[in-house]
């Protein structure tokens, strides 16, 4: 090779890195930008809840005010003229999860136009900051032309896109989850901070086992698998919270102001259980095709399809806890708290396969340090 071809072909080599690191800059920029629109979202969550209206506040008390009376004797006898009139009973319909009937809240802004003015606002900043992250996402992939979860950091932003479109599909689907919008975005915040703080890892090429066609399937799935899992941790911790609220009010207790005005415009406890059971037992099969998945990409990169390897194990545990839970969700025994209890045990394993085996623990998934 000639001087001038040397020179040449560096001069080439250069630029390519040059634009790929321009590209990787502007995913960063554009992460830290959605980040403070994600805040600016969080803060118009927050005037949502706190300025929305209370007119319906005590509704809950009076439903179950209401279902003790109906709750009475079961026919009632009037003699009119000598004639016996046989009233109708009320008839209650118990929820699904055995605890009560009691209508949902009106929603963060409390049935209040004001309200709902906030809440429609930070809905348009989530979707500004979703789109924007995205970008992040898409620059981040663009720079190094290839999926971009190669390593944790891409994960974690990865993950937080996936999470904040999951919302806005249910949004546009239910119009009434805009409740879920204040943890969705708290959870979403600290996501990207201990992404861009603690496991930033600059944009390079994939070790060769990483170089296949299963990793678009494989973490792709896995990915959505997560997002999905945590809405159904985030309303299974809610619905806990809401069935204690709605026990102490039919036990006569008073709860205290500050739960009362919150935990009045959450969807009742039974509503809470049924959605969250919903959106885990719709992304189970999900999850088993991601494990089966891996286990094929593991025999094309290691030769063996299941080697027990830290990643490998925690899967299963995890696909097992779930299993547990849509078992016990579905047996007459152990609907409402106790099934509540297994899926956010089940969530703790998917939450440690996602942190806790890629930090603290070494293995064949270890790649690129975290």
């Amino acid at each position: 090779m000639t001087l001038a071809a040397a020179t040449d072909l560096a001069a080439a080599t250069n630029l390519a890195a040059a634009t790929n690191e321009n590209l990787a800059n502007l995913s960063n920029t554009l992460i830290y930008s959605a980040m403070a629109v994600y805040t600016l979202a969080f803060f118009a969550y927050i005037t949502e809840w706190i300025f929305g209206g209370r007119s319906k506040i005590g509704r809950t008390a009076a439903a179950l005010t209401a279902s003790k009376e109906a709750a009475g004797p079961a026919v009632t006898v009037n003699k009119a003229g000598g004639t016996a009139v046989m009233e109708r009973p009320k008839v209650v319909v118990r929820a699904a999860a055995g605890a009560r009937d009691v209508p949902d809240g009106p929603g963060a802004h409390g049935g209040d136009a004001q309200g709902d003015l906030y809440g429609r606002i930070a809905v348009s900043l989530t979707v500004l900051a979703f789109l924007i992250e995205l970008g992040g996402v898409v620059a981040r992939a663009a720079s190094v032309e290839r999926a971009p979860w190669g390593n944790m950091y891409e994960f974690n932003i990865t993950f937080s896109t996936v999470a904040v479109g999951v919302y806005l599909t249910l949004l546009a689907l239910r119009k009434n989850v805009r409740w879920l919008g204040l943890f969705l975005i708290t959870t979403v915040l600290l996501d990207l901070g201990i992404a861009v703080t603690v496991l930033y890892t600059a944009s390079d090429q994939l070790v060769p086992a990483l170089h296949s066609y299963w990793l678009y399937i494989h973490v792709s799935t896995a990915i959505l698998c997560g997002a999905v899992f945590y809405v159904g941790a985030v309303s299974t911790i809610l619905y806990l919270f809401k069935d204690s609220y709605e026990n102490k009010l039919a036990s006569g207790g008073e709860p205290g102001r500050f739960a009362t005005s919150f935990l009045e415009r959450l969807p009742a406890s039974a509503s809470l259980d049924k959605f969250s059971y919903r959106v885990n037992a719709a992304v189970f099969p999900l999850w088993t095709f991601t494990i089966i998945a891996g286990a094929i990409w593991a025999g094309d990169a290691w030769g063996r399809y299941w080697g027990w390897d830290p990643k490998e194990t925690w899967a299963f545990i995890t696909w097992v806890a779930y299993a547990c839970y849509l078992h016990a969700r579905a047996t007459a025994g152990w609907k409402g708290r106790k099934a509540a209890y297994l899926a956010l045990i089940a969530f703790g394993c998917w939450l440690f396969n996602y942190y806790g085996v890629n930090i603290f623990v070494s293995g064949k998934h270890s790649y690129a340090g975290v």
